[in-house]
């Protein structure tokens, strides 16, 4: 491996503790929007239907790949531009 990639992981940890904590509120800011109620619906709760609780997994996993996927690209680009070389 190189030390590049070596040194990057601990970059790489705290970058997707942030974008996972960045993901969860941008998830719950799209649910009050479209399903126009604070709390998305767990797989468990008898009340809500399976197109509800679908939607709103499917909703949360697309938030989630895409921040998760700018936040690596762009600490990516940052260890780049800060070192000359590719973390990856």
């Amino acid at each position: 491996m190189k030390a590049s990639k070596i040194a990057y992981k601990p970059v790489g940890l705290a970058l997707g503790a942030v974008s996972g904590m960045a993901a969860g509120l941008a998830f719950k800011q799209a649910w009050k929007v479209l399903g126009h109620e604070d709390d998305a619906p767990d797989a468990t709760d008898e009340n809500r239907t399976w197109q509800e609780v679908l939607l709103a997994a499917a909703l949360q996993g697309a938030i989630f790949a895409v921040v998760k996927a700018a936040v690596d690209r762009a600490g990516a680009a940052t260890t780049r531009r800060l070192t000359g070389t590719w973390p990856g």
